[in-house]
């Protein structure tokens, strides 16, 4: 395969014989595989079973025929080896036990060093590339410090974030002591991945887009720029957040060579406004594989025409795809892009 993969040259910006797909959480609950798997084995346990999570890395490539895979975990695996409580409820929802909430605890927070507290997934990426057998790349990924300081300070999910942005607006030197400690942590672990065998990285700002585009400017910006100057270098960096339509120019001033969007903007238009000096992946909303195939097929028409052909298009949905999905629609999805794609 070398650096020759449709999906490595789409990256690039490079013309390519059809546009690449693959899709935000392509290994999970929709397939009875992974439910199988999930009966008997808790969330935090499978990932940390390399055995196992190179399997599931693996279902989607053998079912749907992607043009990726990525490698199974969670964004919240690097918190443990800083000295934060992680368990997943029932659902999969993540739970921080000792939530940050004054200085004292972020300076307990300590640097991880990949090998030591993340081997399991190194050792997954390591069985996965194995296995792969170059036929497809690896994207391994990380959550961005935006996304996982949201965690650490609501102690889990949020609606609002309104914990988060307190912080940030009234302690300023704190939140920026905060995201620098988890910059570190960002960069240590994607590039843990690169050496381990990763071919592509995909940062996740998946809460960001609940700010304002000048507090992403002034808190947030900075950091995730270090992340991707110092990991991005070494392999092609896809750069994915959501809800981020009013400010999406700062995402890419950020860094990435590919930009992922949601489904809430037009690709076509975003790609222009954003430059055609940048590769765009996107955009279909998870909830049209719930429909029939005649509407995942005009949806998918729509964005490959809204992409024009251009360089650089990557499919992909707007978000993960949804617990509920039919199978059997995520796979007519890969071969309608493929199909209606071919140059």
């Amino acid at each position: 395969m070398g650096e020759d993969h449709v999906f490595l040259r789409a990256c690039r910006r490079e013309s390519t014989e059809y546009t690449p797909v693959w899709l935000m959480r392509q290994a999970g609950r929709y397939m009875e595989e992974y439910r199988d798997i999930r009966r008997k084995v808790g969330f935090l346990d499978l990932c940390k079973s390399p055995d196992l999570a190179a399997e599931v890395t693996l279902l989607p490539v053998r079912k749907l025929g992607v043009d990726a895979a990525i490698i199974f975990g969670d964004i919240l695996l690097p918190l443990e080896g800083m000295g934060i409580g992680l368990e997943f409820a029932e659902g999969g929802k993540p739970l921080i036990r000792n939530p940050i909430k004054g200085k004292r605890d972020i300076e307990q927070l300590r640097p991880i060093e990949p090998e030591e507290h993340v081997p399991f997934l190194l050792k997954a990426i390591e069985i996965v590339r194995r296995e792969l057998e170059a036929r497809i790349p690896l994207i391994g990924f990380s959550g961005a410090p935006f996304t996982l300081a949201s965690y650490l300070i609501e102690g889990g999910h949020s609606r609002d974030y309104g914990k988060t942005k307190r912080f940030m607006l009234e302690s300023p030197p704190l939140w920026r002591l905060l995201m620098e400690k988890l910059t570190e942590v960002t960069i240590r672990y994607l590039k843990a991945q690169v050496q381990g065998g990763a071919q592509v990285l995909q940062l996740f700002d998946s809460w960001v887009g609940c700010l304002s585009p000048w507090d992403y400017e002034a808190y947030v910006l900075p950091h995730s720029r270090r992340v991707i100057h110092e990991v991005g270098m070494q392999v092609p960096l896809i750069h994915f957040s959501v809800g981020t339509g009013g400010f999406l120019h700062l995402i890419k001033e950020a860094g990435g060579d590919v930009i992922g969007i949601d489904w809430r903007t037009d690709l076509g238009e975003t790609w222009e406004r954003l430059g055609y000096n940048v590769g765009i992946q996107g955009n279909l909303d998870p909830s049209v594989l719930l429909a029939s195939r005649a509407v995942i097929e005009a949806h998918v028409r729509k964005i490959l025409q809204s992409a024009g052909n251009r360089p650089g298009h990557i499919f992909n949905l707007g978000h993960g795809v949804l617990p509920q999905t039919p199978v059997e629609n995520a796979i007519f999805l890969v071969e309608t892009v493929h199909r209606l794609s071919k140059r």
